[in-house]
């Protein structure tokens, strides 16, 4: 988060834990990462524990260097400029499928959540619309104090489009509290309703640690290395490993990743009301990225991190787009990060609330990827063929993976990896799909909204949205000086502005 909202200066983009990386697990359900069956046996000894933990820190280490060694790989991809090149191939007709699946193929995670309890899911969405759409006008009087007022005076203040979410949560919340000291919900933690009890996770609250802070493990061959360890490797797992196997499992989420980033860095320049970002800072944005994986995985995390999908929707409801509130927000989430109490407390949200909050969320993303395709004719069948064909086998192709896992089988057990994965993500089979439709299928320009597109893009076309740009995507601290020099033209992850020509052509995509 403070990463990409600092130094890559980009959109108001909350980092989290990638869900395409989380999907090369297949890599890890090869026989040989089998876990071994527990025996029961009641003469079980503090030693069978110790072997348990020496199991699963294997694997852990094993994950943490294939995230690791996967970043490298998305650093060089976003500082090289290689993603930018890419780009002039990228309209609107690939961009509208790649986006709506972020939203689309996550129903199902929705679906879960507010299954559990559907009377709870559907107030939490009526709250959300009610609080962010037939309330975004209402201003609630709130006391406040200035000098230059004479002291204490009553402000208003629209309490209901800035924090609709969390109105709609905490009320839900509430009312989950009522119904469960009431007897409302069961009291059996097989039932689904049971989830939607606000006691069902307070176990977790209270066994939470007030205060930790992971250390890093001491246990050390070669001890001239120690301090090296210590920096570059403060996991609490031991020395991450590699294998050729875990890496090339992994890169295909990377890839995946990378492609998810694009589309949701266009969607949330639409929300957050900021011009397209240029080549520049797409690039910048993916290689930050990387290095937010390679601290991710250093750190023993088990996961790397990309932009978080539904911090789309939560632009579209909230209206917040500050890039000051993202880097607020990253400062609070460190100390809670330390404050275990606290991190807890999140935990304990009941599932349909969760699943309520998932819905609408997922509802905006969809949204705004359809919302491109206002640039393109869709009264073209060619148009129509491409969109609607890209969705629909983004979604069949991962659906099909997912209840064939073991389906690929060329020989080579890192392709069949990398295959797996890719082909088991919605966002990068539907945007493979529709990039090589829309470049090979005859279409005019205008036809594939590549006009509009690029005209929207134009300086000469709107002067306006380019300064806008230049000021959005700038570098932080001073660091825009850079641009100014001739060096920055041939490092494709910085601004280039001291040649009046380069300000003035259109920027290709």
């Amino acid at each position: 988060m403070a990463l990409n909202t600092f130094f890559a200066g980009f959109l108001s983009f909350k980092e989290e834990l990638s869900l395409s990386l989380l999907r090369h697990l297949p890599s890890w359900s090869l026989p040989q990462w089998t876990c071994p069956k527990l025996e029961e046996n009641s003469n079980s000894t503090e030693s069978s524990l110790i072997n348990n933990d020496d199991i699963w820190k294997s694997r852990i280490r094993e994950i943490q260097g294939a995230i690791m060694m996967s970043s490298l790989f998305q650093m060089a991809v976003g500082f090289t400029g290689i993603v930018g090149f890419l780009l002039r191939f990228i309209g609107p007709l690939t961009i509208a499928p790649t986006i709506t699946l972020v939203g689309v193929a996550l129903f199902h995670v929705a679906a879960e959540h507010a299954g559990n309890h559907w009377g709870i899911s559907m107030a939490t969405i009526v709250l959300i619309a009610l609080f962010s759409q037939y309330l975004t006008n209402v201003k609630i009087p709130f006391p406040g104090y200035s000098k230059e007022r004479g002291g204490v005076y009553v402000g208003h203040y629209p309490l209901f489009r800035l924090f609709p979410v969390i109105l709609a949560i905490a009320v839900a919340w509430i009312i989950c509290a009522i119904i469960t000291a009431a007897g409302g919900f069961p009291s059996d933690p097989s039932i689904p309703q049971y989830k939607a009890r606000t006691d069902a996770r307070t176990a977790v609250l209270n066994e939470a640690k007030w205060f930790q802070i992971s250390v890093p493990s001491l246990a050390f061959e070669n001890r001239q290395f120690l301090v090296l360890y210590v920096g570059l490797f403060p996991g609490q797992w031991g020395t991450p490993t590699v294998s050729a196997a875990g890496v090339f499992g992994m890169l295909a989420g990377v890839l995946a990743s990378i492609i998810e980033s694009v589309g949701d860095y266009y969607a949330c320049a639409r929300l957050s009301g900021a011009p397209p970002p240029p080549k520049h800072a797409i690039n910048r944005g993916i290689g930050i990225e990387g290095i937010g994986c390679l601290l991710a995985g250093a750190f023993g995390t088990g996961n790397g991190t990309t932009s978080y999908s539904e911090n789309i929707g939560a632009i579209g409801i909230t209206k917040v787009g500050s890039l000051r509130v993202i880097q607020f927000g990253a400062a609070v989430l460190m100390v809670i990060g330390v404050l275990g109490k606290f991190g807890a407390l999140f935990v304990c949200i009941p599932d349909p609330i969760v699943g309520g909050v998932f819905m609408v969320m997922f509802g905006m993303i969809a949204a705004v990827g359809i919302s491109n395709l206002q640039f393109a004719d869709m009264n073209s069948s060619r148009n129509l063929f491409i969109v609607g064909f890209a969705i629909v086998f983004g979604l069949a192709l991962p659906n099909y993976m997912k209840s064939h896992p073991n389906t690929i089988e060329t020989g080579v057990s890192e392709i069949d990896q990398i295959l797996t994965v890719l082909f088991s993500t919605s966002m990068a089979v539907g945007c493979i799909v529709a990039l090589f439709l829309d470049n090979t299928i005859p279409g005019t320009i205008e036809e594939r909204g590549l006009k509009a597109w690029r005209q929207h893009l134009s300086v000469e076309s709107d002067e306006q949205c380019q300064t806008a740009s230049i000021k959005v995507y700038d570098l932080p601290f001073g660091l825009n000086r850079i641009s100014n020099y001739k060096v920055a033209k041939y490092l494709p992850f910085l601004p280039y502005n001291s040649n009046e020509q380069e300000t003035k052509r259109v920027i290709e995509l």
